[in-house]
């Protein structure tokens, strides 16, 4: 069992997202090719907040959603050594049973928890949850794949 933490600037070596949708603060966990557990500080200065709701703002289910897909992509990078480039992208091919069970507010902190479920022709299928405070936020099963563009 190999566990690996990482920091916000080796996420940023990882991913190619940025500001605002890069939604991976840290990686807590990382046991390659198994699963991940990775943190999403959730802040009142995120940018979708001022209309997801401005009298009561929640976090909107798609972006937890893509929370775990960038979890998901930074296991898949590790898992096989490799590095996004300009040639390469990460697709968020597909969502099984997703589940919203509690709102995610400003100053919540999202555990993000992702683990392969299986690889198929290059398609990785992944168990994901996503809690806060030991409270299940979302769960789904998400299919995701890398592809060579350009």
């Amino acid at each position: 069992m190999t566990t690996t933490m990482m920091d916000i600037h080796q996420i940023l070596k990882k991913l190619p997202h940025r500001y605002p949708i890069l939604l991976v603060d840290r990686v807590l966990e990382l046991d390659k090719g198994v699963r991940i557990k990775a943190l999403k500080n959730v802040s009142i200065n995120e940018p979708f907040f001022t209309g997801h709701f401005p009298h009561r703002p929640v976090m909107p289910g798609v972006l937890m959603l893509e929370a775990l897909a960038q979890a998901a992509a930074l296991l898949s990078f590790e898992t096989n050594g490799d590095s996004p480039d300009s040639d390469t992208v990460y697709y968020f091919v597909g969502i099984d049973g997703a589940r919203f069970k509690r709102p995610v507010e400003p100053g919540d902190q999202l555990i993000l928890d992702v683990a392969v479920d299986r690889v198929k022709a290059g398609i990785y299928k992944y168990k994901a949850r996503a809690s806060v405070d030991g409270e299940l936020a979302v769960e789904a099963e998400l299919m995701c794949t890398m592809r060579k563009v350009g």
